[in-house]
């Protein structure tokens, strides 16, 4: 187990250990480092020296770069293996945590609703460092506690895909939160649109979110019953929306719908957000 202390977690905005398709993220075992918005320079999470950098190809995306890159620092123990980052460093660069690696890349490995990040995960020195799986398991030193939510909330942020809430609020001053359970269990993941996601503080049995049971955790891993989600306006029209993209936040952010064949929503309109059991959800990875 290697951990990850708080006191650099506390750097970025935002985390998450599940919200993926990728292999690594299946048990937590990597985290999406999210420096905010406007950040366009990377602060290294680890500290240690520049092992090796790599460009590899990217799946093509219109609104992302062809190329993304990987960056190996070996930290003594274990080697951090980094993604997303057009490297400013070279193998036998020290580097120190918060020192800079380079330029956030908007790859094309994940998706257009996806805010810029640091992928970080970790190997033994001996293992295959290329390989997308083998990463060891991670404990990030937070507490994160979950946030209560009716469903309901302003949109004040859009983007082709997504649209982004107002509530519920998760910057309550107690450091990281997320989106709660109905029996406050802080979640992570993409529900329903990632085939699974994760608890952010140990729970076991179903949980429930706005009414309807959305999945059962076993420890941290949890996997997404078949539900689909809705959102209403106020003038009654429903759309379905792909689904909802959790984390956990130190700083003011809210729901994130997602909807990967884009929305005809605007900044302004209020909706209501509803979980319902569904025989076809919509699964992206």
């Amino acid at each position: 187990m290697v951990a990850l202390p708080g006191d650099v977690v506390g750097r970025y905005d935002r985390f998450s250990l599940f919200n993926s398709p990728y292999p690594a993220h299946d048990a937590g075992r990597a985290v999406d480092l999210y420096p905010g918005n406007g950040v366009e320079v990377a602060a290294s999470p680890v500290a240690g020296e520049v092992r090796a950098t790599r460009t590899v190809r990217c799946p093509p995306k219109p609104y992302a770069a062809d190329h993304d890159h990987l960056v190996l620092v070996d930290c003594g123990d274990v080697v951090a293996r980094m993604l997303h980052v057009d490297p400013s460093v070279e193998a036998g660069d020290r580097v120190a945590v918060g020192d800079p690696l380079g330029e956030l890349v908007r790859s094309g490995f994940f998706g257009r609703w996806v805010d810029d990040h640091i992928h970080l995960g970790f190997r033994e020195p001996d293992q295959n460092l290329r390989r997308a799986t083998g990463s060891l398991p991670l404990d990030l030193d937070v507490d994160v506690a979950g946030v209560d939510w009716d469903g309901t909330g302003e949109v004040i942020e859009t983007g082709p895909t997504h649209v982004r809430l107002d509530a519920p609020r998760l910057d309550r001053g107690q450091g990281f939160t997320a989106i709660g359970g109905d029996d406050g269990t802080p979640l992570d993941g993409g529900l329903v649109h990632y085939a699974g996601g994760g608890a952010l503080a140990p729970a076991d049995g179903t949980v429930s979110l706005l009414g309807t049971p959305v999945g059962r955790v076993d420890g941290r891993r949890l996997e997404w019953a078949d539900v689909a989600l809705s959102v209403v306006d106020d003038a009654g029209r429903r759309r379905r929306a792909t689904g909802l993209s959790l984390f956990a936040s130190q700083v003011r952010f809210g729901a994130k719908l997602v909807f990967h064949e884009g929305h005809d929503l605007s900044v302004g309109d209020r909706l209501t957000v509803s979980v319902e059991p569904a025989a076809d959800p919509v699964r992206l990875g």
